[in-house]
């Protein structure tokens, strides 16, 4: 039997990381087996769902690079084959129509609750309706004996008494079905052969695999996967920060290093390499992630966005700083800007964790003359710095190789002859190059800028 994996999210928000990293255990799955991963957008709830969840949803998939095979499959278009699946439960006596109003469900959820089991509806025997026209809704007759059994992949054996299980409702009064029908219908339909969720949603399984038996069907394999938790250890949430997969990605992390991060919350091969998603798929293994909850750790993503950062493409890393100031309001690069940060993009990106902090690091070559110091970068511009500042630029000026080694000897040469130590030339001088903002040593700081740009910058300051 072919695998196959789906993602179902309610598009009622933003894509969530932990969702993100449901959808990357199904994709890692499928793709291992060499099966099929799918994605259903779980839309029943109209008034909840938006377009703007779905285009998030997708988008936030995309960016991380988890395409799904075939079309997107959207839950509430199939309202009519839910319906067809719930009147043929009826007939093979798994559901039953319930007469019962809203008050008489509110009583008996009280009393079930009162007396510590199970809701039971008085029609699910065949009790005759209060009149021929009385609205009704479908319930499930849920079983009175025995255990039902999940053989959960991750948890291992979960048993539910049967009696504690509730006639669910499948069907409202409105004849729109409910979640619990839905999910089950459209995971028979769609073939799914392992459901990989969240364990929030471990108790749903007993009662989906007891709708599974009633429709004849043979219920997948299901693997709850442990929640997120924050550093603190408690469950994720607004107060842990950045919950959304574009959150993320505003903060400066790259989609390769999200997955990679995100992956090993909760699963293990077993070594510390630190693998892209494509890699890790032939290594993945249900059995391999843990069942205790994972814990976000800021200091151990930088590092893996660090790794990732000095890998990526200089090109595409310039076209993402590129986009990263513009959506803070920095004017378009010129050809030459755009040309220079990729010059500068091998030294630059091994200082930096992220592309935000990949833009704090280019400034300094992106600032136009004359610079405007910083008050620090003002102190040290004494009038008898300034003229040893003079005969630098004229030292500098002579050197024939305009590249880092070259110029952080001529550098020290010149410190030498000046009689002085090299830490009291070379803080001026950054403060010249530079204004006060991060940068590289002075050898790559001058071969950055460019023979013509750093001389006018210590020009400036002469």
């Amino acid at each position: 039997m072919s695998v196959v994996t789906r993602f179902a999210p309610s598009p009622t928000g933003y894509l969530h990381i932990g969702g993100a990293r449901t959808a990357l255990f199904n994709w890692l799955y499928a793709r291992k087996t060499g099966g099929t991963f799918l994605l259903r957008i779980e839309d029943t709830d109209r008034t909840r769902s938006t377009p703007e969840a779905i285009d998030a949803i997708v988008e936030g998939m995309r960016w991380l690079g988890l395409q799904h095979d075939g079309e997107i499959v959207y839950q509430h278009a199939r309202a009519a084959r839910h319906r067809e699946a719930a009147a043929e439960m009826v007939q093979r006596g798994g559901a039953f129509r319930c007469y019962m109003t809203a008050a008489e469900q509110d009583a008996a959820r009280a009393e079930a609750h009162a007396e510590g089991r199970a809701i039971r509806s008085p029609y699910r025997d065949g009790k005759a309706p209060p009149s021929p026209d009385a609205p009704f809704a479908v319930r499930l007759k849920a079983p009175d004996e025995g255990e039902v059994l999940n053989a959960d992949l991750i948890q291992g054996d979960v048993r539910i008494k049967a009696r504690d299980i509730d006639d669910l409702v499948l069907l409202r009064a409105d004849a729109n079905p409910t979640y619990m029908l839905s999910v089950v219908v459209d995971d028979h339909d769609m073939s799914v052969t392992h459901v990989i969720r969240g364990d929030d949603h471990l108790t749903n399984a007993a009662r989906q695999i007891v709708i599974y038996q009633a429709m004849g069907w043979t219920p997948p394999h299901f693997a709850h996967v442990p929640l997120i938790h924050g550093e603190d250890g408690k469950k994720l949430s607004k107060r842990h920060g950045a919950q959304a997969v574009h959150e993320w990605r505003d903060m400066g992390y790259l989609p390769e290093a999200m997955t990679a991060y995100l992956m090993r919350l909760g699963w293990s091969p077993g070594h510390d390499d630190i693998l892209t998603k494509e890699e890790a798929a032939p290594q993945f293994e249900i059995s391999q992630i843990g069942k205790a909850p994972a814990r976000l750790d800021f200091k151990k993503l930088d590092s893996v966005n660090a790794h990732f950062m000095a890998l990526a493409d200089d090109e595409r890393l310039t076209g993402l700083l590129s986009e990263h100031l513009a959506k803070h309001g920095a004017a378009a690069l010129s050809e030459a800007q755009r040309a220079a940060l990729k010059r500068a993009m091998p030294v630059l990106k091994k200082r930096a964790k992220t592309i935000v902090e990949l833009a704090e690091q280019s400034r300094f070559i992106l600032a136009k003359r004359p610079l405007a110091l910083d008050e620090a970068a003002k102190s040290l511009m004494k009038n008898d710095f300034r003229q040893r500042l003079g005969r630098l630029y004229e030292k500098l000026a002579a050197e024939p190789a305009w590249e880092h080694a070259a110029l952080g000897r001529a550098l020290k040469a010149f410190a030498t002859a000046e009689g002085v130590g090299l830490g009291q030339i070379g803080p001026g001088l950054r403060a010249a190059l530079t204004g006060g903002t991060p940068a590289p040593d002075l050898g790559h700081a001058l071969e950055l800028l460019g023979r013509e740009e750093a001389l006018a910058r210590i020009a400036d300051q002469v």
